[in-house]
């Protein structure tokens, strides 16, 4: 028996691979390539017919020949002297039998009679095999996945293929991209094969690839292109450099396209968040001139009771409560049911805050209207005690809010990835600022809360129970406080301290907008979310340039290594030097009664 050398046997295997998609309609099932390779005498012939199987979807081919690899494919004799591959199956019997499945078919093992054989694993032969033959099967193996159905499961086979420039393999991707209708799947298969074609020794092939990289501004190929600028200039190859060059100029191009509506689409995201946890202070704030410094825990609620419906939904939780154990039980949902959960959260969410911060109002707010300073401080002690609440309830640490399969997901348009989270976030947002609308414009309570801010003494003298506004529209803002921490929860982890780090954010929106305009929080929440990602993205990469400033240079550079936090600082001074011109804000509510 010879051995045939690994690289002629890859080309032969790749070769009868490139021509599988001409094979007849009649042609025999993997099974039976199978069963007729085992039983082949000639190694070669094994070898080609294992070739076959390069490329095929067959669900049974991966299992089998792993089998085969392991010892674990046998060749049953009959009594009639025909010998046949086997699989044993199922749990052996006190006498150590099993029952056995025919390769070529996939059916039980019978006997004449036509009933189910059980056969003893020392009374069988193992199918024999080589090492060359172990490497016809792992290529095999290798490019399984080549022809899944799922496009994603393709690409990702592809494209780590062509990440590892396997170039043995590029036959297999040509007779692939011949044959496949996906586009996405299509590009993948482009981008690998010019990937290992950059490794040939052919000039005229490493130009076509470094041509096609350039077209396809594969944002994986950087590296590569680098490597392969380099050979070209130790080489002194002056077209090649000038086509690395030119495909590395394309790729850096696209990815600096790729990160500005990256940081665009992350920007309207945390814009949308924003807009959410401000819309309720700027009523509260425009309506009652309360300083309320517990709305970041009002998004705590929120977030919690999220988790609480997932767990509810799911086999239950228990709380400490005052020193007890509350159990809460679950409803044991699986599958579609347990995904509505998320759903089902969003309008408990928003009546959970609402329900807290009316309370809040009654006990705590109500008493200190017309008091600025001193309902900042007796709601910034409300937020310790808040907190400390929920420490005692679901511990110090952050707890996890998983996403549904509805959100989990994401699009790439253009290598730009837009999640499904925060699309649905930056949607729902939208929905809410609509709502919002109808609510003030469209609404008796809407009318009673207009009335109320502009002229608060009129409005009661009018018969307006101002009170009552006061309390609605204290619970209507903590409740969209309550939705923006439900939309949090499925961006960050949930904890305890959660609303602190958009209270601050919450606030400056708010002012910026102008106190008591909802079309000024909209315009200044996306604007701040905006530019705290641009300067989160971009410090990073201009910081090291003011190195050169007298004083403040290296203090810059170093604080840059921490983007977000100089970004925030940016950001506050720039609304510093804004309120410096507009101290009222993008947009100022006229009233007769704003200064009382």
């Amino acid at each position: 028996m010879g051995v045939v050398p690994v690289k002629p046997l890859a080309w032969i295997l790749f070769f009868v691979a490139a021509c599988a998609c001409l094979v007849p309609a009649g042609a025999a099932t993997p099974r039976e390539i199978i069963a007729r390779a085992v039983l082949a005498e000639d190694a070669a012939v094994k070898r080609e017919l294992i070739g076959q199987l390069m490329g095929q979807a067959d669900p049974a081919i991966a299992p089998l020949l792993e089998a085969w690899r392991t010892d674990a494919l046998f060749i049953f004799t009959a009594p009639d002297g025909a010998k046949i591959p086997v699989v044993l199956t199922g749990e052996k019997d006190e006498a150590g039998t099993q029952p056995a499945a025919r390769i070529d078919t996939g059916t039980a093992l019978t006997a004449a009679t036509g009933q189910p054989l059980r056969l003893v694993v020392a009374d069988l032969a193992a199918a024999d095999h080589t090492s060359s033959l172990r490497r016809a099967m792992k290529a095999v193996l290798d490019l399984a996945d080549l022809a899944a159905p799922e496009p994603a499961k393709r690409i990702k086979a592809i494209l780590t293929i062509g990440l590892a420039q396997d170039v043995e393999k590029l036959p297999a991707l040509k007779a692939r991209l011949g044959i496949e209708t996906d586009e996405d799947v299509k590009r993948a298969l482009r981008e690998s094969i010019a990937l290992g074609q950059l490794k040939d020794a052919d000039d005229a092939v490493k130009l076509a690839s470094l041509l096609e990289l350039k077209e396809l501004r594969s944002l994986a190929s950087t590296d590569f292109l680098k490597r392969s600028l380099k050979e070209s200039e130790d080489a002194k190859n002056p077209v090649l450099v000038r086509a690395a060059r030119e495909a590395l100029r394309a790729v850096e191009s696209h990815r600096a396209s790729v990160d500005f509506f990256g940081t665009l689409f992350r920007g309207v995201s945390l814009g949308s968040i924003l807009l959410v946890a401000a819309l309720g202070l700027a009523i509260t704030f425009g309506l009652m001139r309360v300083i309320n410094m517990a709305h970041g825990e009002m998004i705590a609620v929120g977030a919690y009771t999220t988790y609480l419906v997932q767990n509810i939904f799911g086999s239950g939780i228990t709380i400490p409560f005052f020193g007890f154990s509350l159990p809460i039980f679950g409803l044991n949902l699986t599958g579609p049911a347990y995904q509505w959960y998320f759903i089902a959260a969003l309008p408990l969410s928003f009546i959970a805050a609402a329900i807290v911060g009316i309370g809040l109002e009654r006990s705590v707010i109500r008493f200190l209207y017309r008091r600025p300073l001193e309902s900042l401080l007796a709601t910034w002690g409300v937020s310790l005690v808040m907190q400390q609440g929920l420490r005692l309830m679901f511990g110090a640490n952050n707890v996890q809010v998983s996403s549904p399969t509805y959100l989990s997901g994401n699009w790439l348009v253009n290598d730009v990835i837009l999640g499904w989270n925060r699309v649905f976030v930056i949607g729902f947002a939208m929905l809410i600022v609509f709502g919002m609308w109808l609510v003030l414009t469209k609404t008796p309570l809407g009318l009673l809360i207009r009335a109320s801010m502009q002229n608060r003494t009129m409005a009661s003298c009018m018969g307006v129970r101002t009170e009552r506004v006061n309390m609605l529209t204290f619970g209507l803002g903590s409740g969209l406080a309550g939705l923006a921490g439900a939309f949090l929860s499925q961006i960050g982890n949930v904890g305890p301290s959660l609303g602190q780090g958009y209270i601050i954010d919450s606030f400056m929106v708010v002012v910026v907008g102008g106190v008591g305009s909802i079309g000024g929080t909209i315009l200044s929440a996306f604007g701040i979310g905006g530019i705290d990602q641009v300067l989160q993205q971009y410090l990073p990469y201009i910081a090291p340039g003011l190195s050169w400033v007298p004083g403040i240079g290296g203090f810059l550079q170093n604080l840059a290594q921490d983007a977000a936090v100089f970004g925030k600082i940016l950001v506050l001074a720039g609304i510093i030097l804004f309120l410096q011109w507009k101290p009222a804000g993008l947009f100022v509510t006229r009233s007769r009664s704003l200064e009382d």
